[in-house]
């Protein structure tokens, strides 16, 4: 890459990490759990009903499973997800989001929104933003479809 070009890859991570550095911090000042919480309760409360299959929360999230296993068996533990087995396929694993874990994704976005809202979307017009999502977008379906290639 020329020296005169900006490196727009690390850029990106950077600002991802810094991004969710800042909103974990903010979570835990105000007494919440950490982020990965708030992402795993968003992916089941943004299923159908409330519910998705471990298989598919894992590629919603983009977790490996054994991670995401570990933090459904915590949520579990404390009340904001419950599990069940499939009756037709008893391999089949679903996770459901409670009301607790409804009630405690919405106080978690609230520190989250104001986050992102005043640290990231602040910082683009109206014009740049549709343009930014459109690019990450083209790049994200691009990397699943090399991985569903494969």
């Amino acid at each position: 890459m020329p020296q005169d070009q900006p490196d727009l890859w690390f850029s990106f991570v950077r600002t991802h990490r810094l991004m969710i550095r800042e909103v974990e911090r903010r979570l835990a000042e105000a007494g919440l759990p950490a982020y990965a919480w708030y992402d795993l309760l968003w992916g089941l409360e943004s299923g159908p009903g409330g519910t998705r299959r471990m298989h598919e929360l894992a590629d919603v999230l983009v977790i490996e499973r054994y991670n995401l296993t570990r933090l459904v068996d915590r949520l579990e533990q404390e009340g904001f997800v419950t599990r069940a087995r499939s009756a037709e396929d008893g391999r089949a694993a679903f996770a459901s989001i409670t009301s607790k874990g409804r009630a405690l994704r919405k106080k978690m976005w609230k520190v989250y929104e104001s986050a992102v809202a005043e640290l990231f979307v602040a910082q683009f017009d109206a014009d740049e933003q549709r343009t930014f999502a459109h690019a990450l977008d083209r790049a994200g379906a691009a990397a699943r479809q090399v991985t569903s290639d494969a």
